[in-house]
């Protein structure tokens, strides 16, 4: 994990920076729906390339089965993000909406549930008073605090159209990238295979590497796993392409 220098933490922390910061509010984090396209989209087309190559299938074959699959595909994953996203929207807003029905007509149940809360965090007598009035004096921080620390949730719910097009547009843009090779006629199966094995190595590791600088993780060792991930379902396809091809004994040429 990188460490960040005293001195940038200092100066991340100076009060005017803070109330910048904060006044912005929470950022939309949508790393993880890029990461997962980008990442399923890479093995998926590679995947097809792979298996069709175990299979001694022509490259035409490739890049027809490729393209359909990147976009059948990646439009499924995109409409699935979307129908998850939406289902926790929907569950963000429910309880929300029963939060602002108690503390409206039950004030002061919801008061001694923000009591309870902060006196088990070791708050009590006057200071525990004085947090509870000041808390529930601002019906907006009320309703926050009961979300945050009754059911975990956060003051923004995920946004489905959002999280779904990001999926679609990192799973059709890294997923092409292998497939690039076989639109090149010119070129032999075995090299095509060649650079498009090379290419989607490439987008595994960078995928990863781009996804550990996000998180802080260690850049080399994220990177790796991510690639050893999408080889291994590469060689999956490409040998049970292969065994069943000698299985069914497929004539190919």
């Amino acid at each position: 994990m990188k460490i960040e220098p005293k001195e940038d933490l200092i100066r991340d922390h100076h009060p005017d920076v803070i109330r910048e910061r904060l006044s912005l509010g929470p950022k939309g984090q949508n790393i993880s729906d890029a990461v997962l396209g980008g990442i399923d989209g890479c093995i998926t087309t590679f995947a097809v390339v792979s298996g069709s190559v175990g299979a001694g299938f022509p490259s035409s074959v490739a890049v027809v089965l490729g393209f359909a699959n990147l976009f059948a595909d990646g439009f499924s994953m995109a409409i699935s993000n979307y129908e998850s996203s939406k289902t926790q929207q929907e569950f963000f807003e429910s309880i929300k909406k029963k939060e602002q029905r108690h503390i409206d007509q039950i004030p002061e149940g919801e008061r001694e549930e923000i009591r309870q809360i902060y006196e088990a965090k070791g708050f009590s007598e006057a200071l525990l008073e004085k947090i509870v009035e000041t808390i529930t004096a601002d019906k907006k921080i009320w309703l926050e605090v009961m979300l945050a620390e009754e059911h975990g949730l956060g003051k923004t719910a995920p946004k489905p159209v959002i999280s779904a097009g990001v999926t679609f547009l990192a799973f059709v843009a890294v997923g092409t990238i292998p497939l690039m090779p076989y639109v090149v006629s010119s070129l032999e199966m075995n090299q095509q295979f060649a650079i498009s094995a090379f290419l989607a190595g490439t987008m595994f590791f960078l995928i990863g590497m781009l996804k550990s600088l996000a998180l802080a993780k260690p850049i080399f060792l994220s990177g790796i796993r991510t690639l050893l991930t999408g080889g291994a379902a590469a060689a999956l396809a490409y040998f049970t392409a292969y065994f069943l091809r000698e299985i069914f004994n497929i004539a190919v040429g």
